[in-house]
């Protein structure tokens, strides 16, 4: 049988096969490999801003049914009433089952960055919420346990999720139903009409997880290739250990 290494013994196998595989070179060198990639690089950031004005010029949907999340400490709100006065509202479906004891934890590494972004994405007319099927109570307990301080409202006695295709039924016929993470974008006129205008789903949420970009620049990446589920590294943020 292979013998067994530890995590630390196996970083220290890969931090030697890359030292000796990767190429080094001299200053002049490295400064014309450093602005070759720079040029793709600002190619990269003018293409993702044409995706953005293409995302802005989508087409909008009326929203006609009416939904109302429930949440422990700020009782029950419309789905107006959670934009707070602005026009824009952003809403994170956040994997968090009815019967489930705590949330995802894929779902919670993205989490992480909100509570952040919330008071600049204010300034700029722009509220943002997170949603989930779990009652309000369970939803509490996880927010206090991962020191998250964003609105987080329960929807799980509404369709909203199935109607925004976060959630499904299974495919084998089972009672419970099937998560989805996604992100939903909507507006609100002055007579207060909403409109659906945007969504992403699976790997268009890595653009929300801002630790994928330090990692993307460091040399090693995300390092995941071997895993069998990218994020299988992943531990909510209270979980990690590293006296080991």
């Amino acid at each position: 049988t292979r013998p067994q290494i530890s995590a630390k013994e196996r970083k220290m196998v890969h931090a030697q096969l890359l030292d000796k595989t990767h190429p080094v070179v001299g200053m002049e060198e490295w400064k014309a490999a450093r602005e070759a990639l720079l040029l793709k690089e600002k190619e990269l950031t003018r293409e993702r801003e044409r995706v953005a004005r293409a995302r802005q010029k989508l087409p909008w949907r009326l929203v006609e049914k009416d939904y109302v999340f429930k949440s422990a400490d700020e009782g029950d709100k419309t789905l107006g009433e959670l934009f707070e006065g602005r026009t824009q509202l952003i809403i994170y479906h956040f994997m968090f089952g009815k019967d489930w004891e705590e949330g995802c934890k894929s779902c919670s590494f993205l989490a992480d960055g909100v509570d952040s972004v919330i008071p600049h994405l204010k300034a700029r007319d722009v509220n943002v919420v997170v949603v989930s099927n779990a009652p309000p109570t369970k939803i509490d307990a996880y927010k206090y346990r991962l020191c998250w301080g964003f609105p987080w409202y329960s929807c799980g006695e509404t369709t909203f999720n199935r109607d925004f295709n976060a959630t499904f039924d299974n495919e084998d016929g089972a009672d419970d139903w099937k998560e989805v993470a996604g992100i939903s974008v909507f507006y609100k006129n002055d007579d207060g009409q909403i409109y659906y205008t945007y969504n992403t789903f699976a790997r268009g949420l890595e653009n929300f997880i801002h630790t994928y970009d330090f990692l993307d620049i460091v040399p090693k990446g995300r390092d995941e290739e071997k895993l069998h589920e990218p994020m299988d590294w992943v531990k909510r943020h209270v979980d990690y250990d590293f006296t080991k």
